[in-house]
């Protein structure tokens, strides 16, 4: 396995890569599954073994969780802050170092032969950068940076992968909405329907669009929460290579601030299109992502993969940014000659040399080509 991951990642070829990052149990870093003994809710009266979670047995490095009220949480508890300033630093406080752990169950079923699916769990370790700090808008940016250990604890081999990205925008009255089969739309709202609220807008690894929601954040003594209204997405990537029962997901998202990290919550329906694209709900899921802050972590190889290419996925925003507001309708192709749009974009960032940098000409060229040719509009 080692083997064809290191292969893989030398390709860019996120979609393996991510099998194996994200293929790990969701037990603490460090900490073999065989020593833990935890509750988790699910089908009592159902066999063990077909309810025993999706994944391999991963192993990262030991980490150091962060015990002290993190710097950026207190800030939030200062009196007398304006609701807007309290609001930009609850969504500053989700930026930082940390040790992620994502996990999802299917709590109901709801077709006469509907048999509960395996749950869902994994781990992971990233940094959270603030790639833009305005007075009404916010971009957070996840990099994964992973090392696996072996039964000795020693490093076999490591990762670094770009992982999604969340925008946020205070009374955001366009939203780029997912409607189906890989189109978005964008939806005017009217300005008291926003008043006073923040959209989060989440891309896909290639800075794609992928879902977008507002929501209004709620503060009271040491608690600060934001969530959305129910929004529509794509098939998550954790489903679309081993489900084909069912088409997007149609659920709410919570996002709750901690004193040492914060976690997503989701309420997901997962919903299936016939031949006429009527929908029906296959079954509801529930998702709790936790992200816990970790210190003295080694980031530094995920410090460099983001030094060197964040000119480029700037200039990739921009021509994204450009399209979802110039057309009120977008369709991603999913493959074009055989290839998916991460892996083009993730070859062209992993060929930026590290002497001389990014050429934004060239890079600009290149998107502006990629782009025409993974999307295109409804006449």
């Amino acid at each position: 396995m080692d083997i064809k991951m290191n292969c893989f990642l030398r390709k860019g070829f996120y979609s393996l890569t991510f099998f194996v990052v994200w293929s790990g149990v969701a037990t603490a870093v460090g900490v073999p599954q065989s020593d833990k003994q935890q509750f988790t809710y699910a089908w009592p009266f159902t066999s063990m073994d077909s309810m025993k979670p999706r994944g391999g047995m991963t192993q990262g490095v030991d980490v150091t969780l962060q015990l002290e009220p993190d710097e950026l949480w207190l800030r939030i508890q200062e009196s007398s802050l304006p609701k807007i300033e309290k609001d930009r630093r609850a969504i500053r406080a989700m930026s930082g170092s940390f040790r992620a752990s994502f996990d999802f169950l299917e709590l109901v079923g709801f077709e006469e032969d509907y048999q509960p699916k395996r749950p869902y769990q994994s781990w992971g370790t990233e940094y959270v950068y603030v790639v833009t700090d305005d007075p009404f808008f916010i971009s957070l940016q996840h990099v994964l940076v992973m090392s696996f250990v072996n039964p000795s604890n020693n490093i076999v081999t490591s990762a670094v992968v770009k992982h999604w990205r969340q925008d946020w925008s205070y009374e955001d009255t366009f939203l780029n909405v997912f409607d189906k089969h890989n189109t978005w739309k964008r939806v005017k709202l009217h300005e008291d329907d926003v008043a006073g609220k923040w959209s989060q807008a989440v891309f896909q690894v290639d800075d794609s669009p992928r879902y977008e929601a507002i929501g209004q954040w709620v503060h009271s003594s040491n608690y600060s929460s934001w969530e959305s209204n129910e929004t529509r997405r794509p098939l998550p990537r954790r489903e679309f290579s081993v489900r084909d029962d069912y088409d997007l997901l149609v659920g709410r998202n919570r996002h709750t601030i901690t004193p040492t990290g914060w976690v997503h919550e989701e309420d997901n329906l997962k919903v299936a299109l016939d031949e006429s694209d009527d929908e029906r709900n296959v079954a509801r899921e529930t998702g709790f992502n936790r992200y816990e802050r970790i210190v003295d972590h080694d980031f530094s190889a995920g410090h460099k993969y983001w030094t060197k290419t964040k000119g480029f996925w700037k200039d990739v925003r921009a021509a994204w940014d450009t399209r979802l507001r110039l057309y009120d309708e977008l369709i991603l192709r999913e493959i074009v000659e055989e290839r998916r749009l991460f892996q083009v974009m993730f070859d062209y960032a992993e060929g930026i040399p590290v002497e001389g940098g990014y050429d934004s000409e060239d890079g600009k060229r290149f998107i502006t080509d990629t782009l025409d040719e993974f999307t295109t509009v409804p006449r």
